[in-house]
């Protein structure tokens, strides 16, 4: 009897899930995270929200520490980092991601593609796995998405039309060369630079003109060289965690799926919060000397025409045509959805 008590017990214990490790058992790993995003913004704040609570899950076994304003150098330089150990994680825009997989840019370098920011959400969890599973083949995972809203058009001259742009010298991400092609296919003038170059070059005159989101903006002062915002939903801003698989791989499968929880319950607030603050950044500078632009119907259709020429040159040098083509195909499904309401 007791043996057949022994056994049905072991069987039993077999059945049952395996049980997280004891915070004493795990292993103290430290995950270094890079990121452009400005100390004391929303961003910054949720990431130090993800370090605590990853921090309570663990016991304190992993140590999150957070490297802001770019303390790491620039996304090519963070993503470098990654790739050979010195860094482990980043929150990046998808031009910082599109040096790990192209495809990104599908979310963000199709310009004046999206009307609403409900038609970024929706593109954008209808593209997740896809981009994921791409991602996951370079050796990174995705801990959340998020994004800070719209860009807008600054500079230090009023800009209203696109033939106002086009006089101007025009900030374009340093590495993107894709970009900048495209920027002079539709006949303006692009200057390649970093964005920890934006502010000086405002002010010396590099450039005249710098498409970034609000919060940035007003986080870096750029109302103080480039006074003038253009009220235009250029394109959204889209980023996200990425971590390499090698430290991901440190963390124990249990710990795993609460870290991705936490993460993605901080992902969903970030992405509020930051939209939030897009808008209250333009109050904010505008309390200071920023002049707001607004966009007439006229106007409007003038800038969707000039996109059209940009979007032309983006298909296949900048985004792969089969994420172009995927993006465009969810816009259609998606307003077509909403239209029969």
């Amino acid at each position: 009897m007791r043996s057949f008590v022994s056994i049905l017990a072991l069987a039993a214990a077999l059945s049952l899930p395996a049980l997280p490790l004891p915070a004493a058992e795990l292993k103290k790993t430290t995950i270094k995270l890079g990121t452009l995003a400005p100390t004391g913004t929303s961003y910054h704040k949720q990431l130090l929200l993800l370090r605590d609570q990853w921090a309570k899950a663990s016991g304190g076994a992993l140590q999150l520490v957070i490297y802001p304003d770019g303390r790491q150098g620039s996304e090519s330089e963070m993503v470098s980092a990654m790739a050979t150990g010195n860094l482990h994680a980043g929150l990046l825009t998808a031009s910082g991601l599109a040096q790990i997989e192209p495809s990104v840019t599908a979310l963000q370098s199709m310009p004046m593609t999206f009307r609403t920011l409900a038609e970024v959400d929706y593109v954008t969890e209808k593209m997740r796995p896809l981009l994921e599973a791409k991602l996951a083949a370079k050796g990174f995972m995705v801990l959340f998405w998020t994004d800070s809203g719209w860009v807008r058009i600054f500079s230090k001259r009023p800009v209203e039309k696109p033939d106002d742009l086009k006089k101007l010298r025009v900030f374009s991400w340093a590495g993107g060369q894709g970009e900048f092609e495209a920027w002079k296919a539709g006949g303006f003038n692009p200057v390649s630079l970093e964005p920890s170059e934006i502010f000086s070059s405002l002010g010396t005159g590099i450039i005249t003109a710098c498409p970034m989101p609000p919060f940035f903006a007003l986080a870096a002062q750029i109302d103080n060289v480039a006074p003038h915002m253009l009220d235009l939903n250029w394109a959204p801003l889209v980023g996200a965690i990425v971590i390499s698989k090698a430290t991901w791989n440190k963390i124990p499968p249990p710990l795993q799926a609460d870290c991705m929880t936490i993460a993605e319950a901080v992902g969903r607030e970030v992405k509020t919060r930051a939209r939030a603050e897009a808008t209250e950044s333009v109050r904010a500078m505008q309390k200071r000397k920023l002049t707001v632009h607004p966009v007439s119907a006229e106007v409007q259709a003038l800038w969707e025409s000039a996109a059209d020429q940009i979007r032309d040159r983006v298909r296949g040098p900048i985004v792969p045509a089969e994420f172009f083509d995927a993006v465009r195909g969810h816009l259609t499904e998606y307003r077509a959805s909403n239209a029969a309401r």
